[in-house]
């Protein structure tokens, strides 16, 4: 698939695995330089040696290892990447549960990760993309944003601000070519689904199993999405340079 995005810069959030890993790969093979930013500096080197030896010479893999939702880590990815032409909006979700056994430092840490980190990277990105003439910035949530789970509390909120965020502010920029969009997905075979069914089984007393088989089934398909080739699917009308009103 060519969509017309080779030699452009890439700002990968999450990048070491799951869903931000797939973004990342998905884009080097599209010609992309990515640069790769999680916590893990370990997780996150072995995923960049990767990608580099299954792309090659021609795309740049770098890799940012810090915390995002601090403005220290925001600025060091930055530093390595100061103008990305993609941005990839994407973090792990909160802890699962009864709302009333949360506190408000974890109701803060959930909006800090999912709410306003995003935020504050297009801010200090989304001038740069309009001067230029392009820029594409997918915000990574999640299928509860539309249909909310009760044990993702954290998570229904946080991410539903940052929905009502961009879309309005989405409608402010497509006239410089510059797209923003926020990408639902539902069940993917990632440790973030792993550890949701672990916390549901330890709240129900149900087996893991059954409720993996269960949620599994309730899908059309009748499984769980594949991150290595899924995710490009899901992404690339995002990213694609020709769009409506160009």
């Amino acid at each position: 698939m060519d969509l017309g995005i080779a030699g452009r810069h890439a700002l990968v959030c999450g990048a070491s695995k799951g869903l931000g890993r797939g973004c990342a790969e998905a884009l080097a093979h599209e010609g992309v330089h990515v640069t790769l930013v999680a916590r893990n500096a370990e997780a996150l080197e072995a995923t960049a040696n990767e990608i580099r030896k299954s792309v090659g010479d021609h795309v740049k893999v770098s890799t940012v290892a810090t915390d995002i939702t601090t403005a220290k880590g925001r600025a060091d990815a930055l530093a390595v990447c100061p103008n990305p032409d993609i941005l990839i909006n994407n973090a792990g979700g909160p802890p699962t549960g009864d709302f009333r056994h949360f506190d408000r430092d974890q109701w803060i840490a959930a909006i800090d990760a999912n709410m306003l980190t995003p935020i504050e990277l297009i801010r200090s990105t989304l001038d740069g993309m309009m001067d230029r003439g392009f820029g594409r910035i997918i915000n990574i949530t999640s299928s509860a944003v539309k249909a909310p789970i009760d044990i993702l509390a954290l998570s229904n909120g946080a991410r539903s601000g940052l929905t009502g965020f961009i879309a309005g502010l989405s409608r402010t920029t497509p006239h410089k070519n510059v797209t923003i969009n926020n990408v639902l997905p539902g069940p993917f075979e990632t440790d973030r689904l792993w550890s949701t069914f672990d916390a549901a089984a330890k709240s129900t007393g149900q087996p893991v199993d059954a409720l993996i088989t269960a949620r599994r089934n309730a899908n059309p398909a009748k499984r769980f999405g594949c991150v290595s080739w899924h995710v490009l699917i899901f992404v690339a009308p995002c990213l694609n340079t020709v769009f409506k009103g160009e």
